[in-house]
């Protein structure tokens, strides 16, 4: 674990922050990122997403002080600092106070894992705690701010969520994730989410209506009777579909190898790199597939075994310790490759 928590990024004179006057106010918030998506597709024009929320979390502190509405942080922490921004604004206190952003996260870049949406989230809740306006901070609201910034996921959606990723016109939970794990493969490349969703693939999505509807119920009566053979069967069907948008080479190995090893499926980052194998929440099993697919899987760089959980930003107190803040991540310098499968790349 790194040493340093929450180090300040950026901060002081080279990035135009006096620090005149004491702190008015501080806040930390939290937001997990997740494994792809469940399903994604387009219904009625509205582009759609089911969120695979997982148990690595970016967390953001924000420290308010009287100023004249500037927000500092690193110069790669540009959506974050929007973020911060728009949610002050939205307050009424987009001109009076000047913020500081310290962002930390374990979650890989432009592999489809909801990093950037992750660090959007936690720093709008972050930025609310900060102004005392937690309670007025309720998860559509996230996402509506979020959408403000980039084309966003619905992890800040609690359980597993439905979310139109572009305009918000619906963010409904579909249920709370049945026990599951996914083992995310990284084998390389990165994605421009931002790029990416410029593209119009709209008579493509069209022709895919079948596929998405039938994934969607696949996956939403998972959700509902807590069976996770029918979200990876769900998932597995939109992966499939996804071919004809953002091909990945890999997929049709990953579903073999799936079957052969007893998985319930695979997952895909419809906009991203990554791929998941959907399981029980059997850590035994899933640490033996993970240590399967390192040996038969050719091409991985990176393997994460982690939980499916619920969506939602998180408190972190002032009082947590760093050993309860750790579990974050720590912002740190260039990201080499896991070396197993639960250790995550580090960011700086």
């Amino acid at each position: 674990m790194a040493q340093t928590i929450f180090r300040a990024t950026g901060v002081g004179a080279a990035n135009g922050v006096s620090g005149r006057g004491g702190v008015i106010g501080r806040g930390a918030a939290s937001a997990p990122g997740s494994c792809g998506e469940l399903a994604q597709g387009m219904l009625d024009g509205n582009h759609y997403l089911v969120t695979c929320p997982i148990d690595m979390r970016s967390a953001a502190r924000v420290e308010l002080r009287s100023g004249s509405g500037r927000v500092c942080g690193t110069s790669d922490a540009t959506k974050a600092r929007r973020a911060v921004k728009l949610t002050l604004a939205h307050f009424g206190r987009g001109d009076d106070v000047d913020a500081r952003l310290w962002l930390s996260s374990p979650l890989p870049r432009g592999k489809g894992m909801a990093s950037s949406s992750a660090d959007v989230a936690a720093a709008i809740a972050a930025a609310a705690r900060a102004l005392g306006a937690s309670g007025a901070m309720p998860p559509t609201l996230i996402a509506r701010l979020a959408l403000r910034v980039e084309p966003s996921d619905g992890i800040m959606l609690p359980g597993i969520a439905l979310f139109d990723h572009r305009r918000g016109s619906a963010a409904r939970t579909l249920g709370d994730p049945p026990p599951m794990r996914v083992i995310a493969l990284d084998f390389g490349g990165r994605v421009d989410t931002v790029a990416f969703n410029k593209i119009d693939r709209d008579a493509e999505l069209r022709r895919l209506r079948p596929e998405f509807e039938e994934a969607l119920a696949l996956v939403e009566r998972g959700a509902r009777d807590g069976c996770a053979a029918d979200i990876g069967a769900g998932a597995s069907l939109s992966a499939v579909a996804n071919q004809r948008l953002l091909p990945k080479p890999q997929l049709d190995a990953a579903l073999r190898f799936a079957r052969s090893e007893g998985a319930l499926g695979v997952n895909a980052a419809h906009s991203g790199s990554a791929l998941g194998l959907l399981t029980d929440d059997d850590p035994e099993f899933a640490a033996r597939l993970a240590a399967r697919a390192r040996q038969r899987l050719p091409g991985l760089r990176a393997i994460y075994n982690r939980r499916i959980v619920g969506g939602g930003v998180r408190a972190v107190d002032d009082a947590d310790d760093a050993d309860a803040i750790g579990d974050y991540g720590a912002v740190g310098a260039a990201r080499p490759a896991p070396q197993t499968e639960d250790m995550a790349e580090w960011r700086q």
